[in-house]
């Protein structure tokens, strides 16, 4: 974190913010200081930037790609693309990652940032799905829990902690705590998730509003007195955890019976296996060692007028915008230093 500093006071999130209001795009704060488009279409941000860039006369070259970076072993003369070749004597890498390769970010800036001898740090998925072999998980594909809270563990050690919002897909886990979670992740270790599908109740109040519920159902089924608790879909899954017979009366449900009940409840566990491929993940956590660049302006330690900013970067943050930011700051200050010399 402290390598951003710079970045993160020449470009703070409220200037970003207040950017983006200023060419035309509103802004809205949700839950987690998440950041969005007041319409929420990513279309919005990409139109204003394209025309910010055409009304400061900066010249775009499409459907051309980079092959290589030129210097003279000092300091960067130019590149070469697949059309002809450039010179420059400064050179902003900010090809992103691995993650979503179809926008363009197919690990390019490693490939030319190992040229100059730089160290990469091992680019992995982050901020992405999980997956998980438990079939009765897969089955609940499709609903959405809002307000749940869940525990990263790994063996007996909770290692994260959040609230908020996930949904469960044919594959396992996702949504905006659950990719989170995954930054948290390491490649080599056993995880599960624990969800406290009620954590405004402590197991003394929920055993309480069980008892209400089970007082409203006393004679049906147990199977059919859950429905003012939960979703229907996750029920059966909850009673199968729970090991509780569906077809019990509600009435010779006992103490401990509840008690179990209750656990579940508050720790529905969710067996992780994989995380999805870094394909699919909304970031890459690794990239270009930050020990090897300048904080203050973002250019090589290794060779002059060559800086790198964004994702190439072993720089990462949560979902919701702060990624963007990190973007943003590294390239707004890159560019003042620029500007400055």
């Amino acid at each position: 974190s402290r390598f951003l500093y710079s970045a993160i006071k020449a470009q703070s999130p409220k200037d970003t913010i207040e950017f983006f209001n200023k060419i035309g795009v509103k802004t809205k704060t949700e839950r987690g200081n998440r950041v969005f488009p007041v319409s929420d279409k990513s279309l919005d941000v990409i139109d204003a930037l394209y025309w910010f860039c055409q009304d400061n006369d900066v010249k775009l070259h499409l459907s051309e790609k980079v092959v290589d970076i030129l210097s003279n072993d000092l300091e960067v003369i130019g590149l070469r693309t697949d059309k002809k070749k450039y010179t420059f004597d400064k050179i902003i890498v900010a090809t992103g990652g691995v993650s979503y390769p179809l926008t363009g970010s197919t690990g390019d800036g490693y490939k030319f940032a190992g040229k100059f001898s730089h160290n990469i740090i091992d680019p992995v998925a982050s901020l992405v799905a999980l997956e998980t072999d438990d079939k009765d998980i897969k089955e609940l594909m499709g609903l959405s829990l809002k307000n749940v809270e869940i525990s990263l563990v790994e063996g007996q050690k909770v290692t994260y902690k959040d609230f908020g919002e996930m949904i469960f897909t044919h594959f396992g886990v996702s949504g905006p705590i659950i990719l989170s979670s995954s930054a948290h992740m390491k490649e080599d270790k056993d995880y599960k998730i624990m969800i406290d599908l009620k954590p405004a109740l402590s197991h003394e109040d929920l055993d309480k509003r069980l008892l209400r519920d089970f007082e409203k159902y006393i004679n049906k089924d147990f199977t059919n007195s859950l429905g003012d608790l939960l979703p229907k879909k996750i029920i059966p899954i909850v009673i199968k955890k729970s090991g509780i017979d569906e077809r019990a009366k509600v009435h010779s449900i006992t103490k401990k019976d509840r008690a179990k009940l209750c656990n579940v409840l508050k720790g529905f566990e969710v067996n992780i296996t994989d995380k999805r491929p870094v394909s699919e993940a909304i970031i890459t956590r690794g990239g270009v060692s930050t020990k090897e660049i300048n904080p203050k302006n973002m250019e090589s330690k290794k060779i002059s007028g060559l800086h790198f900013i964004g994702e190439v970067l072993d720089v990462d943050g949560y979902t919701g915008g702060f990624n963007l930011q990190i973007a943003w700051s590294t390239a707004y200050l890159t560019a003042m230093s620029l500007g400055e010399e």
